[in-house]
């Protein structure tokens, strides 16, 4: 028996099949298995705006393998374009809103499978999260990266370089021209952008947890090479949906993407330097799967992994088109096992491989792209949580991205506001030996936890990436590089000492020995607290609203509380 018989069988469903046949369902068609193709086609992303074609392709071979689609859409937000202003308010958000939608067609409908195209930035966890609410076969098929840009002397650039240029141009350092030239050179195709950012780190953690075929994360987007990606994907959910049921049984989402799948993402995301984001949307991941994980486990994990593979933004002129050359994802994880101690952990995948048989007979095909074990970047994971006084619940650092030393202490310069830390770096209210501290833009602060790209952008670009720091309860681009630490817990809006720091007040960070504290005896904390009341930014938002009402801190990956 499928899912979808509850819609299709039986003299009572004759007004179901009715309006199934006004859609092009054919009486043959109704003792086949009912796909759903969650697609995340929209225009102004540059990752998503050829996905309606994907999806053509996708549908077809479904076809051909005997099943039959039904397309539907999730929403999306570009998070580069809503950058640096209040539009990005509603990037954390759309995950919800995505999750939500995944459940809503798959679960009012009775479809029996799924294949989901994501691709970019919130679009791919919400996804993720929806599927595992719904609890049914599903493949992930995304969009691809795009492949990086070049400066007209062939320097590869990316997004970040863009960025980063704003600040350089701000300092003088140069010219118009030169921005210009970035700007029209840096995003040269279609595709995620090229670096590993938030939406190729995603991707690429969907083939360490077993739910995307090798290459997801890394074969460029609008090639023959991905259009058979596509095609592989498709074919597979159909073989699944048209298994016998306690074969099928194996592949329900919860059962792949079990805590083995977690902690398998989360060490490949260490040996590959991945997005700070990747932490908070595993840990809302973690709770759907109803696995038992939280942050303290995530330092367990990055001191048993080596960091192998250095992209952009931590190493500028590789981006995922050398990963894929130099042998993919796959590559990183058969190196990763040489390491033993089980840092990945046998797990079924949905090519029917376990993912000690799927990475067998990978090889890295360039060392110098993805080292081998014996010649890391580091020992240890390029990601850590920091905790102290300033961060009681935790707070993210991508230690693969730190340009400067992993120990500083600096006084604090504080912002109530992304756009007053913007405003103050450029009238240079930051100076070397400075910690920018901007709070009241976590979960509920901000509302939505928006990305500081545009504030560490500028302090790369200025100059003093080595020697100021930033700290806030909000949280970063994956392009972000330099000793920042966001998603700082608890966050000011809900108390927590970041919103009770002052101006000069001296901060200490310790990277290797996971510490973030200000350096403020016990006293004066207890008579700021006294005298504390947390910023209320006024909202006209109804969605925000609910947003703000609802949401958990980054800690427990700003989920939206269920009761």
């Amino acid at each position: 028996m499928m899912r979808s018989d509850e819609i299709k069988q039986g003299f009572n469903r004759a007004p179901h099949r009715s309006l199934l046949r006004a859609t092009g369902v054919k009486d043959e068609d109704f003792d086949k298995p009912f796909i759903g193709v969650a697609n995340s086609f929209i225009e102004i992303i540059p990752g998503h705006f050829f996905l309606n074609k994907v999806s053509e392709v996708i549908k077809e071979e479904i076809r051909a393998n005997g099943c039959v689609p039904f397309e539907f859409n999730t929403i999306g937000v570009d998070d580069g374009i809503a950058m640096g202003h209040d539009g990005m308010l509603y990037s954390l958000p759309s995950r919800e809103i995505i999750a939500n939608s995944i459940e809503t067609v798959m679960n009012a409908h009775k479809l029996d499978a799924m294949i989901a195209i994501p691709n970019c930035d919130k679009i791919v966890p919400g996804m993720i999260m929806g599927a595992l609410r719904v609890d049914v076969p599903t493949v992930f098929v995304s969009g691809g990266p795009m492949a990086a840009g070049h400066m007209n002397d062939g320097t590869p650039i990316d997004l970040a370089t863009v960025f980063e240029g704003v600040g350089e141009y701000e300092a003088g350092n140069i010219t118009e021209e030169t921005l210009t030239e970035m700007e029209c050179n840096a995003c040269p195709s279609g595709g995620s952008c090229s670096g590993m950012f938030t939406a190729n780190s995603m991707n690429t953690l969907m083939e360490a947890m077993g739910i995307a075929l090798p290459g997801n994360g890394t074969i460029l987007a609008l090639t023959p090479e991905r259009t058979d990606l596509y095609k592989q994907a498709a074919k597979r959910i159909c073989e699944i949906a048209k298994m016998e049921a306690a074969e099928r049984e194996k592949y329900r989402t919860k059962n792949i993407l079990n805590e083995n799948a977690v902690r398998n993402a989360f060490a490949v995301d260490m040996a590959m330097g991945g997005s700070s984001n990747t932490v908070l949307h595993m840990l809302a991941i973690a709770q759907e799967a109803e696995v038992d994980f939280n942050l303290k486990d995530v330092n367990a994990i990055s001191k048993r992994v080596s960091h192998i593979a250095k992209i952009s933004p931590s190493l500028t002129t590789v981006h995922m088109e050398d990963i894929n050359k130099a042998g993919g994802v796959n590559a990183v994880m058969h190196e990763m096992m040489k390491r033993g101690d089980d840092i990945l952990l046998d797990n079924l995948s949905v090519t029917g491989e376990t993912l000690y048989e799927k990475v067998k007979d990978a090889k890295i095909l360039d060392t110098n792209i993805i080292h081998t074990i014996d010649n890391p970047y580091s020992e240890v994971g390029g990601l850590a949580i920091l905790y102290g006084n300033l961060a009681e619940q935790g707070a993210v650092i991508k230690t693969a991205g730190i340009t400067g030393d992993r120990v500083f202490t600096g006084t604090a310069v504080c912002f109530n506001s992304q756009d007053e830390a913007i405003e103050g770096i450029l009238q240079g209210k930051v100076k070397a030996g400075n910690v920018v501290v901007i709070r009241y833009e976590g979960p509920k602060g901000g509302p939505g936890m928006q990305e500081m790209l545009s504030p560490t952008s500028l302090i790369m670009g200025m100059g003093l990436g080595d020697s100021v720091a930033l700290i806030t309860d909000g949280r970063f681009s994956g392009a972000t590089r330099g000793a920042s630490i966001g998603h700082v817990s608890p966050e000011a809006a809900e108390g927590g000492l970041i919103g009770l720091l002052e101006d000069g007040d001296e901060i200490h960070l310790d990277v290797d020995k996971y510490i973030l504290r200000a350096n403020l005896s016990d006293e004066i904390i207890v008579e700021r607290k006294a005298n504390f009341k947390p910023v209320v930014k006024p909202l006209k938002s109804k969605w925000l609203r609910q947003y703000r009402a609802l949401v958990t801190n980054a800690s427990h990956g700003a989920v939206l509380e269920a009761e």
